[in-house]
């Protein structure tokens, strides 16, 4: 029978248990990777869903996958389009039978998905669940009973036994690829200098994952560190390669368990298992909210009074606000990608309370601009601070001269991270 595997946000061989059931039924197998076209145009936020600094990262991952896919004799194909219309002529041009995937909660991916199941109800669909730590079937409410706070939420979670990261193929089925889907072999870009020591892929994920664990143990020290403004070890840093899937949740868990067994667990190391847990939260969220996500009112249903002001939002992404601290993690964001989860936090409420822009201007420009952009945590974690999302506490205000006295009490964080101090060095 001939196969099409779907990679999106699961670039990657290993936990891929979707891969492994379409490999175990198939003879031929179409490996495929769609570039939407959608990901470059601007939307009404007055941003685009993909910057350069993650498409970057999108094709190191790409070629790190065509890469670790040519030694087992595969090539992936990488189209550029509207990804229902493509799906839909490789499975009538290569008579496919079978098409793999796996499950993503984002909305708009998961409309896609629902159009193409519908288009082609006849084929057998395989559809994995590995982007997340939990399947829906291990769980003890439904999705419509998500608890409403995350802290029920862990407390419901927290004594389930995860499933076991899915082995890695050591052989898959004979390629299938004619003239017309034969493609260049994606090179990454060279990095800014500015940048992170970022680099998209499995190889370097698993690479990071072993380096903040067991060469450094600095997992060790992630409660006392993680509140970091500037550096590579104060974090684990694993989200970029967690959103497009080159690590998977369940591989960095059972990494986790592994060190702890090893070297003794503790509330330092238990930290990264609580931040992996509401990664989770805002991905069942997404599921249980949908499109509710995306708009002004939140899941809360409730009217943040906050409107759109062009200049204060176009000062606000630029770096050039009456905050320097505020200025500073923009600047950070705009030229590395990256940003700390506590600036994140801090510039989110700067926009909202002191500025008083509606927030999903503010989520759009990060989904622009951020290296590890993720849709259920970002589009999540701005509705919580806007106050018409999980927290019950209502918006969250953050005092900015405080945090910048308890951060960067020497302004050595604004210093470097001024357009200015970036120009010159």
């Amino acid at each position: 029978m001939n196969a099409l595997f779907w990679f999106r946000h699961d670039l990657r061989l290993h936990d891929n248990a979707a891969l492994l059931e379409v490999i175990a039924e198939s003879q031929r197998l179409l490996c495929v990777y769609i570039v939407d076209a959608a990901w470059f145009q601007p939307t009404i936020y007055q941003s685009k869903p993909l910057g350069a600094i993650r498409w970057q990262f999108i094709r190191e991952s790409l070629h790190d996958l065509q890469q670790q896919l040519k030694q087992l004799g595969q090539t992936l194909v990488i189209r550029v389009g509207h990804p229902q219309t493509i799906i839909s002529e490789l499975i009538a041009t290569h008579n496919i039978q079978i098409i793999g995937l796996n499950h993503v909660p984002a909305t708009y991916e998961r409309h896609a998905v629902d159009g193409l199941q519908k288009a082609h109800s006849q084929k057998k669909w395989v559809i994995g669940d590995s982007f997340m730590l939990f399947a829906a079937s291990q769980l003890s409410f439904a999705v419509a009973a998500l608890p409403s706070s995350f802290t029920s939420f862990r407390q419901c979670v927290e004594s389930i036994e995860l499933l076991p990261p899915a082995e890695r193929p050591l052989e898959l089925p004979l390629a299938i690829v004619s003239s017309s889907d034969s493609q260049p072999e994606i090179k990454p870009l060279m990095p800014s200098p500015h940048a992170l020591p970022f680099m998209g892929g499995e190889t370097a994920g698993l690479a990071q994952l072993q380096y903040y664990l067991h060469d450094t143990h600095c997992v060790s020290e992630y409660k006392q560190t993680r509140n970091g403004l500037d550096g590579w070890a104060f974090s684990s840093k694993f989200s970029p390669w967690l959103a497009q899937g080159c690590l998977s949740a369940r591989q960095i868990m059972a990494e986790l368990h592994a060190y702890e067994n090893q070297h003794g667990a503790n509330e330092l190391t238990y930290w990264l298992h609580f931040e992996l847990l509401w990664r989770e939260y805002f991905q069942w969220l997404q599921l249980r909210y949908n499109s509710k996500m995306y708009t002004l009112r939140g899941i809360r249903n409730q009217d943040p009074l906050l409107f759109f002001d062009p200049k204060a939002f176009a000062a606000w992404c630029e770096g050039y606000t009456d905050s320097p601290f505020v200025n500073a993690f923009m600047c950070q964001l705009k030229t590395t990608g990256w940003m700390s989860n506590r600036g994140r936090q801090i510039v989110a409420s700067y926009l909202i309370n002191e500025l008083g822009v509606d927030w999903r201007f503010g989520a759009a420009w990060f989904e622009e601009q951020l290296i590890d952009y993720d849709s259920a945590s970002n589009w999540g974690n701005w509705q919580y601070l806007a106050g018409v999302g999980t927290d019950p506490r209502g918006r969250r205000q953050f005092n900015i001269a405080k945090k910048q006295r308890e951060h960067d009490p020497t302004g050595e964080f604004i210093q470097r991270y001024t357009f200015s101090g970036l120009q010159s060095a």
